[in-house]
């Protein structure tokens, strides 16, 4: 059964349809009075993890083994206090791969990386990132400095990334021992005198291509992104079809390593969809081009779409709002069904297997 997790600010709402994914139907909340920044299954063990925040109870990590009836929180969550630093916000959580059984990855603000071993109910501080020579010029984007994005190599245990605003991409070949900055050929157009830094760049979202893992694509503050060498040097995208390079989603097809989506925003200081509409725009030559999809979708509208709002599966891409409507495609984005609407503003959405 095709189902969503729909993070919000306030709680988690589960969307499930049949595979023609145009009928929906709304479950939840779970986790009220929780703002859910991300939930993701885990496909090891049918569990469910989430980034929650909360204004009393802080930062942490819920995990439910029963869809969502109960949950367990981690009540131990923090950064030592010889870095210096006081977590923030929780806003990624991504599962270890097939064997190995109990890993768990996080990533929150300041710009922090833990790692469980054991399903989330202790985390450990990965230092040799949250203590990375180049800390000190990294800066907070609008939404904190988050680590997000948090990519597994599919075909190699010892590579991962991350992403971090507004800091750049990050790649270990070692399994997290050490980490080097991948940013080679990613503007930071906001530093007119080093618009090419090495760290400093604003990633508002990172993908690896699950058929071809040296494929990565990013949208970023300054553009949308392709790498073709696990992120040792990036293309720039826009300028082809595209209003603005500027975005916070990207969703991809599991099949096809040269078809992207995004959907772009008029720029930093007027963040909501150009050309008063709310558009896909989707490229099916590595982004080379770029065509606009909004059948179905809602004009004149002046819509946002947060980072980790926005998943795809082997059958759809789908994607939510701040304004709390979520919207899904059975046909590569040609047409579109609004599967809920009024909902809470939404922070992340997530294909899940939800059976």
């Amino acid at each position: 059964m095709p189902s969503l997790l729909v993070g919000t600010r306030k709680g988690l709402f589960v969307l499930s349809s049949d595979d023609e994914r145009r009928n929906w139907e709304v479950s939840g909340p779970l986790l009220k009075g929780w703002e859910v920044f991300h939930a993701v299954p885990d496909p090891r063990d049918g569990s469910v993890y989430a980034a929650t925040n909360s204004f009393v109870y802080g930062a942490t990590v819920h995990r439910s083994e029963d869809r969502g009836e109960t949950w367990t929180r981690a009540e131990e969550l923090g950064v030592p206090e010889d870095t210096g630093l006081t977590l923030e916000k929780t806003w990624h959580v991504r599962p270890g791969r097939e064997g190995e059984d109990g890993r768990v990855w996080l990533g929150g603000a300041p710009g922090v990386l833990f790692r469980s071993d054991d399903f989330g109910r202790t985390w450990e501080t990965v230092r040799s990132l949250v203590g990375h020579e180049s800390r000190e010029k990294w800066n907070p984007g609008a939404g904190g400095m988050c680590c997000h994005s948090i990519q597994l190599d599919p075909d190699d245990a010892s590579r991962m990334y991350v992403a971090i605003s507004a800091a750049g991409t990050f790649r270990t070949e070692d399994g997290g021992e050490t980490w080097e900055p991948a940013n080679s050929g990613v503007a930071a157009d906001f530093f007119p005198d080093n618009p090419f830094p090495e760290v400093g760049q604003c990633v508002h979202k990172l993908l690896v291509h699950p058929a071809r893992p040296e494929r990565l694509w990013q949208q970023n503050h300054c553009g949308v992104y392709r790498s073709d060498d696990h992120g040792r040097n990036w293309e720039r995208l826009e300028g082809n079809g595209l209003p603005s390079g500027f975005g916070f989603p990207i969703m991809l097809d599991s099949s096809d390593p040269d078809t992207a989506f995004v959907i772009p925003e008029e720029g930093a200081e007027n963040r909501v969809t150009p050309d008063s509409r709310l558009g896909v725009y989707r490229t099916r030559d590595g982004g080379r081009s770029w065509d606009l999809l909004d059948g179905g979708l809602p004009t004149p509208a002046w819509v946002a779409v947060l980072r980790e709002s926005s998943s795809y599966d082997d059958g759809g891409v789908y994607f939510g709002t701040q304004s709390g409507s979520v919207f899904a495609s059975a046909d590569g984005g040609e047409t579109w069904v609004e599967a809920a609407t009024h909902l809470p503003p939404i922070l992340s959405v997530e294909a899940a297997d939800w059976q």
